[in-house]
């Protein structure tokens, strides 16, 4: 099977794109957007629509095979590609890419998606944005070839003795922290609620006093609504950074305050991602492998979830090694091809790290669903709803997504 035509499309994102690094200046909410001046090159607000661009492969067979190219929420901060904005890049993947792919063949995903997550245009690699896109359009078009699911095409060259099945499907809150925790509750999401903790003064508290009556409340909000006892979601909430920065990034302070979240979420199992944001690749892994030590060694019932400055596979390879953390998030878009996605979870899984197949709210719902398909098929710990903030939407295409998956998989057994 070949490809025979490349189409792209502008889209919507499920979210938005927001300058981070403006946010942690003290950037004020004015409704849903941000009051100040961006901070961050490319951006022309605080807060802008999220972009994206579909890119659809038509096989000789008359199929469409696609993708997304998306990129995440913070773009621009943490040693991630700059802003993506789709009328810019449109026309490199016309000009470029489009031409390399009509008449290749479909027979290998892994080979196929490596070359164009590799190439180069001027001596510079693609934007991650569009290696995600393209590599998920790749694999869709191998799976179609082959008349499987993108699942078992990645189970089969990645992973061949796993097992396609469920896994625990992490949602987001956003910023209403309250209302959408009712919402994973009623649901049952395996884990939750993120809960968007990116300013010290207004969610994490000066002394981390915020957080710690919001983990309480969430503790009994759980306890309160659930209809069985069998339902015990873990608790992960994202803090970006704040709490190194309430702490003075000490180790043992950050560490006395971590073991009394973990007491508040009893009898939940906490995990805690970015708890700081030293704004440098070597010193974010030394601190986050100095204080997974020093949660280890008293025994705290926490776990720490590496973000920031663990972008690519390399990156997930360094924090894992060092034991940066007892889980980290591969943030989907930030890898830019999904073979490096299957790559990074099955080095987590073969080194004992927590393999979370994680992403952004501000992607598409074509890309969640390729993405689904790939922690399926590796056998990630939990992999994230997305997109956008507002529970239903990505929780409802995360896991219809593994529901068809498991069952077309069964079908074939």
């Amino acid at each position: 099977m070949k490809i025979v035509d490349v189409i792209c499309s502008e889209g919507k994102t499920g979210f938005y794109f927001d300058d981070q690094r403006a946010i942690k200046k003290g950037a004020k909410h004015n409704g849903f957007t941000y009051v100040g001046e961006p901070v961050t090159d490319g951006f022309a607000k605080v807060r802008q629509a999220g972009e994206a661009i579909s890119v659809m492969l038509v096989l000789e067979d008359g199929q469409v095979a696609y993708g997304d190219c998306a990129a995440v929420q913070y773009s621009g901060a943490g040693g991630r590609d700059p802003l993506f904005l789709a009328k810019d890049f449109i026309p490199v993947i016309e000009k470029e890419i489009a031409p390399k792919l009509v008449g290749r063949e479909l027979n290998e995903f892994k080979s196929l998606a490596e070359e164009f997550d590799s190439m180069k245009v001027n001596g510079k690699r693609l934007h991650t944005a569009i290696r995600y896109g393209i590599t998920q359009a790749i694999l869709d078009a191998v799976a179609k070839s082959k008349k499987i699911t993108m699942a078992e095409v990645i189970r089969n060259e990645y992973n061949p003795k796993g097992e396609i099945k469920r896994v625990p499907i992490f949602a987001q809150s956003g910023d209403d922290r309250y209302d959408n925790v009712d919402k994973m509750i009623i649901k049952g999401a395996d884990v939750m609620p993120h809960a968007l903790i990116n300013n010290v003064e207004e969610k994490l508290g000066m002394h981390g006093e915020k957080l710690l009556e919001y983990v309480k409340w969430l503790r009994n909000r759980v306890i309160e609504l659930r209809t069985s006892k069998d339902y015990s979601p873990i608790f992960h909430i994202d803090v970006y950074g704040t709490i190194g920065i309430a702490f003075k990034y000490d180790t043992k302070a950050m560490a006395d305050y971590i073991a009394s979240l973990a007491e508040a979420a009893n009898p939940f199992h906490l995990r805690i991602e970015g708890p700081m944001d030293v704004e440098d690749r070597q010193k974010q892994m030394e601190a986050l492998r100095d204080l997974r030590a020093e949660i280890d060694s008293r025994k705290i019932d926490a776990e720490l979830v590496a973000d920031e400055w663990c972008n690519t596979v390399d990156d997930v390879k360094f924090f894992t090694d060092n034991k940066a953390g007892h889980m980290v998030q591969i943030k989907t878009p930030d890898l830019g091809g999904v073979n490096n996605i299957a790559d990074a979870i099955m080095y987590c899984k073969d080194h004992d790290m927590g393999a979370y197949c994680g992403g952004t709210c501000n992607e598409t719902n074509r890309s969640a669903e390729v993405t689904t398909n790939i922690g399926m098929a590796c056998g990630a710990k939990q992999v994230l709803a997305k997109p956008g903030m507002g529970v239903d939407e990505g929780y409802m295409i995360v896991n219809n997504e593994m529901n068809r998956v498991v069952a077309l998989v069964n079908r074939r057994k």
